[in-house]
């Protein structure tokens, strides 16, 4: 089988396809910003020894999790302007991205905090610290650095699936190298390129990962 790369044609594309790169690294960094608030609360709401808090949060992970990301794209963009709620592309998409990994961050953040000693919680109780205190200065410091491998991935997995957002029109990487191929019939370059973007980025994001984990104190703020 003939290899019948156009380097011409790779050259002129890529400064478009780095063009929209910009708006997929837009959906990942507010959709990671929401997902790291959302499963925060989620995580905290789990925690709560009301049972109707704890278990309402328990059920909405659930369904978030077992429901496909593209069919939550879909819901947002084309139901939920039925009830009044009309939003662009991006907005769609980084509510999606958020509400989905804010599902799986939840989980994350939940198991760094159980995992924090329970004399930390104790000590915490014995200074008569508020519980914002708590949380703020004494626990999440310290499930912090446990949370950063897992939540990183979560965070690449996001970046790598931002191509659904296509499905609703937003022009990222993915859809532009459509347009391109369809309009030059020829997929080979666009798509080739938009693979190693991904490929470059994602291997970046891991080692800053890695680096963050190694910087990372291994133990916080401790009480004692």
């Amino acid at each position: 089988m003939e290899f019948d790369w156009d380097w011409a044609f790779a050259w002129e594309v890529l400064p478009l396809l780095l063009d929209a790169c910009l708006i997929t690294l837009q959906a990942t960094l507010l959709g990671s910003m929401l997902a790291i608030i959302l499963g925060l609360v989620l995580a905290l709401l789990r925690r709560s020894r009301f049972k109707a808090v704890s278990y309402s949060a328990y059920w909405w992970m659930e369904f978030v999790r077992s429901t496909p990301l593209l069919v939550q794209i879909y819901f947002l963009y084309y139901v939920a302007p039925e009830w009044g709620l009309n939003m662009s592309p991006m907005v769609t998409g980084v509510i999606a991205l958020g509400m989905h990994y804010g599902a799986y961050l939840s989980e994350v953040f939940r198991s760094g905090i159980d995992g924090v000693e329970k004399g930390q919680w104790e000590a915490s109780i014995a200074l008569n610290l508020s519980p914002y205190r708590t949380y703020r200065d004494v626990i999440l410091p310290q499930a912090l650095r446990s949370m950063i491998p897992a939540s990183g991935n979560y965070i690449i997995a996001m970046f790598k699936e931002t191509p659904q957002l296509s499905a609703i029109t937003l022009l990222e990487m993915l859809q532009l190298a459509k347009i391109m191929g369809s309009e030059n019939f020829r997929y080979l370059e666009p798509f080739t390129l938009v693979g190693l973007i991904y490929l470059v980025l994602s291997l970046v994001a891991s080692s800053g990962i890695r680096l963050a984990e190694r910087r990372f104190p291994k133990e916080g703020f401790t009480l004692s």
